[in-house]
């Protein structure tokens, strides 16, 4: 959702004058016409992108997720665009998720920062990474490296709804293994479920070359989410969490069930976002929302099996979240007030480089 980014934090208007531009489709359920102006979308990336890399101290590196998913009307063109604006700005390096990615190199090739960038890919499984690396292997360019994300991670997952028969654990074996095998070396960074420095170092002690961690940052200061939808992380048990199949792309999510975006009826708001549209201008919410229109005309409208992904998130409304977002609660104090206590990046960090035993790090009291 980078213009809706690049807007509140920039105060441009990417999606105001996308609103304007197609406003007289927005009760027409046929979104083939709605259409990012490429133009303004390598702006909007490379604004995001630059203003990040400014911003930059020490030795870190900035990377970038970029999903396949997000087909934006115009699958192809609008990825290219999004990796070669983010490229061109400066990233250090990107993160390719959401999708298997098996024409994302070829789009980029010809840029002249292509062998300079870091360059990743998320997958569920060794098959899945089989794939990626065949197909890339025409560009004579292999991943940097390869994030294994499991079956607890948040948001969307690699897995159908038998997820609860996988483990974190024998895939990054099998991807260690098949790596191996075909004699490359290329850093395995395993993610999904590392809630404490302890779990991170049984991967390190493995042989994984770090980890990727979430849950316990999305309640952190610096993280964009209000600070009351922090609290319903906070809150949650582990009832309170469900993997569904409400998302129009297809994946099953992970998320906390009572979040405002279940059930709700929002009229689709392809006109101003659409990061959802396939290449024929379709999203399944659109052919849920308009059944229900139809069943329901002068009613309200209740959409109980897709959800409008982009609209919901936009507004902070869709609740993605990971498996152990249950045990946030165990991670800080709380207050007088019965809130719980927002912690800072840094106190979580260093939580990861320092705990032991699988023990948590609590803020002073």
């Amino acid at each position: 959702m980078v213009q809706t980014v690049t807007d509140r934090r920039f105060k441009t208007s990417f999606v105001k004058d996308k609103l304007k531009k197609y406003k007289f489709n927005i009760d027409n359920a046929d979104k083939s016409a709605v259409q990012f102006d490429l133009g303004e979308l390598a702006e909007a990336q490379a604004m995001l992108v630059s203003h990040a890399m400014e911003a930059k101290q020490g030795e870190g590196k900035v990377f970038i997720n970029c999903m396949e998913k997000l087909g934006m009307g115009n699958p192809a063109q609008t990825l290219k665009v999004r990796l070669e604006a983010a490229m061109s700005a400066g990233i250090d390096g990107i993160t390719l998720s959401a999708g298997l990615h098996l024409g994302s190199f070829g789009l980029i090739e010809e840029h002249p920062r292509f062998r300079d960038v870091k360059l990743g890919i998320i997958v569920s499984s060794a098959r899945a990474l089989k794939l990626f690396l065949k197909k890339v292997k025409r560009t004579r360019r292999m991943p940097d490296y390869v994030v294994v994300e499991g079956p607890l991670a948040g948001g969307h997952l690699g897995f159908g709804l038998d997820w609860a028969k996988y483990d974190l654990r024998s895939i990054v074996a099998d991807v260690v293994e098949m790596l191996a095998r075909e004699e490359l070396d290329i850093p395995v960074i395993p993610a999904g479920g590392i809630f404490t420095g302890s779990d991170a170092t049984a991967y390190l002690e493995r042989g994984a070359a770090a980890v990727q961690v979430a849950t316990r940052f999305v309640v952190t200061d610096e993280c964009g989410m209000p600070a009351d939808v922090k609290q319903e992380y906070f809150k949650a048990d582990e009832k309170d969490i469900e993997v569904n199949e409400l998302s129009p792309t297809g994946y099953p999510m992970r998320m906390l069930k009572h979040c405002p975006a279940v059930g709700a009826g929002i009229r689709p708001g392809c006109e101003q976002y659409g990061y959802l549209l396939d290449k024929d201008g379709h999203c399944s919410y659109i052919d849920a929302y308009y059944r229900e229109r139809e069943r329901h005309p002068k009613g309200k409208i209740s959409v109980k099996d897709k959800t409008c992904l982009c609209t919901h998130m936009r507004n902070f409304d869709c609740w993605t979240c990971g498996h152990f977002t249950y045990r946030l609660k165990d991670t800080t104090r709380q207050d007088a007030d019965g809130r719980y206590r927002m912690l800072s990046a840094e106190h979580v960090f260093k939580d990861y480089q320092f705990s032991k035993d699988n023990k948590i790090l609590l803020p002073d009291e």
